[in-house]
């Protein structure tokens, strides 16, 4: 009986060295608290569930001892640089105006970039920077770009561009131009993954090789088109930060270039056709004629597009998409007595995830859509008063994570630019790129 409790407190130390320094208690924001407490509606549901939407993210943040913010994911003891950069997106709209949020911001960008240059091929960060999973994802490089240029037009503070950062951006652009040709330049393995650890053959399309879904579920085919047009938004906000802010030339040149291969494959080897819905963006591809048609709720997600500022919800080819996404057949979509939506491979067949219902919410061309979204998210609270991973929609109090950031920022973003009035935030633009179809 002692070997077992000294074994079990041997474990538990290295489990906190692996981690780190403890987190120091979690911050408040002035800006945002008042925000959640001066936030009145007829509807006691949504209001309540507003307020607990617009502060959870507060709770999830730590000021280090380097002065960097660190943002964990929720109820999992690290920072996801894809969940991180979409936790802290609704407070981009009080930062204009609030030097207290600006500061937050600007310290989680910089640990970000330091994410970056430690290892690029990691997707998640302990306190003290050191790599809890490497899942080489390419939506995580593109998140802490968008992230920045985000930041910088809607403050226009441009204090955020140091030099870390700049380096921080370096290995992600080396690191997409490498993972072009996987299979010839690429040394990344993962256990995970087939081929002992380098995936499935693949053909050069321009594109960038993914290992990882923004699920953190290995693909099967290792082009992932939402990532891919992720990664062409980014690399326009690249281009742009780079020109204008860094002044480098041939750094421009380099992500303009990456940019438009990577435009060029999307539409060469990603748009497949159906006979039930015409020319359709496939999830994920090989270059070889193989494609996955669905998709996961995880964002970037094909649903997401107009979103993420790749295409128009108006698009001929995204509408074919969308339609086909929100169908039965669609092998992630759910129906169920109390909500309807996508859900993802990485929880349980049936499960809708309140995180592609906000997506079909976002990209909605009619109130009456919007207002069925918010109802049926109204309807997943199973009592306390938060968003989840995702939830059964015969009885939302069957769900995943008790603790998840991403959801409930996500949808007091959507609160307010959908309901309020709130000017949505700036996007990258894509408007001189060819599109098929378009």
């Amino acid at each position: 009986m002692r070997l077992s409790i000294v074994r079990a407190v041997l474990c538990t130390l290295a489990a906190l060295a692996l981690l780190g320094p403890l987190p120091a208690p979690a911050i408040e924001l002035d800006a945002i608290s008042k925000a959640a407490a001066g936030y009145q509606t007829p509807d006691a549901k949504l209001e309540t569930l507003y307020r607990a939407a617009l502060l959870n993210t507060s709770k999830q943040i730590t000021v280090a001892d380097d002065g960097t913010a660190y943002v964990k994911t929720g109820d999992i003891p690290a920072e996801w640089l894809r969940d991180a950069s979409a936790q802290v997106r609704p407070y981009l709209f009080f930062a204009k105006d609030d030097p207290q949020v600006r500061t937050i911001l600007r310290g989680i960008i910089a640990r970000m970039g330091r994410y970056l240059h430690i290892d690029p091929y990691a997707n998640a960060f302990t306190l003290n920077y050191r790599v809890w999973e490497q899942k080489f994802e390419l939506d995580s490089l593109a998140y802490p770009i968008t992230l920045a240029w985000t930041y910088w037009k809607q403050t226009g503070d441009t204090s955020i561009f140091t030099g870390d950062l700049s380096l921080g951006f370096d290995s992600a652009l080396d690191t997409m131009e490498r993972e072009q040709d996987h299979p010839r330049n690429s040394r990344y393995t993962h256990k995970e993954l087939p081929d002992g650890g380098k995936g499935k053959p693949v053909a050069y399309t321009g594109m960038i090789w993914s290992g990882f879904r923004p699920s953190d579920d290995a693909c099967n085919f290792n082009y992932l088109i939402p990532s891919e047009m992720m990664a062409v938004v980014a690399l326009g906000e690249l281009e742009e930060i780079e020109r204008d802010v860094y002044h480098n030339l041939i750094k421009t040149q380099r992500a303009a270039a990456l940019r438009t291969e990577v435009q060029t494959g999307i539409q060469t080897y990603g748009v497949v056709f159906t006979p039930n819905y015409g020319y359709v963006y496939a999830y994920e591809v090989d270059g070889m004629g193989n494609s996955i048609l669905m998709d996961d709720a995880n964002i970037p997600s094909l649903l997401s597009a107009p979103y993420l500022g790749y295409t128009k919800s108006s698009s001929f080819i995204y509408k074919n998409t969308r339609k086909f996404l929100l169908s039965k057949d669609n092998p992630t979509y759910y129906v169920g007595k109390l909500a309807r939506g996508i859900g993802s491979p990485h929880t349980n067949d049936g499960w809708v995830w309140p995180l592609a219902m906000l997506m079909e919410g976002f990209t909605a061309s009619s109130d009456g859509e919007r207002k069925d979204v918010l109802n049926e998210l109204l309807a997943s609270d199973p009592g306390d008063h938060l968003l989840h991973e995702a939830f059964n929609p015969d009885d939302p109090t069957k769900f995943s994570r008790v603790d998840f950031g991403w959801p409930n920022a996500l949808f007091s973003e959507w609160v307010m630019t959908s309901f309020e009035g709130v000017p949505a935030l700036p996007v990258g633009s894509t408007s001189d790129l060819d599109f098929r179809g378009d």
